[in-house]
């Protein structure tokens, strides 16, 4: 499966953004699809996922009421909507393929696919 994440771009502080995932060689549906982000000099943290059996969503204490995540299986695309947003969400988001069990949806090891990663700044 290759992820083509896109969206990223400059921002204001209160603006939004909105990221994709495109999948090719597999099936969005089939996999808990996760975005996680990465600072520079940081871990890679989880921003939030939805799961492939019931489309429910989880999200990091920190963009929860912020960002949503959806799924478009028409498009094979998983989105990232991103509003509110703050300079601490400045980073390369990434999106993730996998199968985690629900209590390891943040663990990086648990994702067999990701893709290249996508720059956002947030900056007045």
């Amino acid at each position: 499966v290759q992820l083509q994440a896109s969206g990223g771009g400059f921002v204001q502080p209160g603006g939004s953004l909105r990221l994709s995932c495109a999948a090719s060689g597999g099936t969005v549906s089939n996999y808990e699809m996760s975005w996680f982000r990465q600072d520079s000099g940081k871990e890679r943290e989880f921003v939030g996922g939805i799961r492939r059996s019931g489309g429910n969503t989880v999200y990091a204490d920190s963009v929860k009421g912020r960002f949503t995540i959806s799924r478009d299986r028409a498009k094979n695309t998983v989105y990232l909507q991103m509003n509110s947003l703050k300079s601490e969400d400045t980073a390369v988001y990434y999106c993730a393929a996998g199968r985690p069990a629900l209590g390891s949806i943040r663990d990086t090891s648990m994702y067999y696919y990701w893709g290249q990663g996508t720059q956002v700044t947030v900056s007045s």
